[in-house]
C-alpha cells in the first residue's frame, strides 16, 4: 500500500526525507497556505498532513474539511494553538524524536 504525505512549512529536521526513505510520496508546501493551495497539492487524496510551522495551524481544520480520512501531525518545536489540538492525531517536538523514528511510526 502506498502512502502520500504533504509537509507544510520548512522541513529543517528532514522528516520529508525520512518519510521518503520509508516509501512515502511527499509533497512539500511552503509560504502562506490556503485552501486552494492545499487542494492543488492534492490534500483530498493524501493520507498524512504534517505541519512544521504552527503559524499555519489554521490549515489543519481546512485540510480535515477537505479530507475526513486525513491523519494530521504537527512536527515543530513551538506549541500548537489550543483551537487545533483536538483535531490533531499527533504533535511531536523534533528535539525529542528523530525524523527517522517518527517516519517509521507514521507508516506502521
Amino acid at each position: 500500500m502506498s502512502m502520500d504525505a504533504i509537509i507544510a512549512g520548512p522541513d529543517e529536521d528532514g522528516l520529508g526525507d525520512a518519510l521518503e526513505a520509508e516509501g512515502v510520496s511527499v509533497t512539500r508546501l511552503e509560504g502562506t497556505l490556503s485552501r486552494p493551495k492545499l487542494e492543488e497539492a492534492g490534500i483530498v487524496g493524501t493520507d498524512l498532513y504534517v505541519l512544521t510551522d504552527v503559524g499555519q495551524s489554521t490549515t489543519i481544520p481546512i485540510a480535515l474539511d477537505l479530507n475526513d480520512d486525513l491523519r494530521t501531525v504537527v512536527y515543530a518545536r513551538d506549541s500548537v494553538p489550543e483551537f487545533v489540538r483536538g483535531q490533531l492525531d499527533l504533535a511531536l517536538d523534533p528535539a525529542l524524536m528523530e525524523p527517522a523514528m517518527v517516519a517509521e511510526e507514521l507508516v506502521a
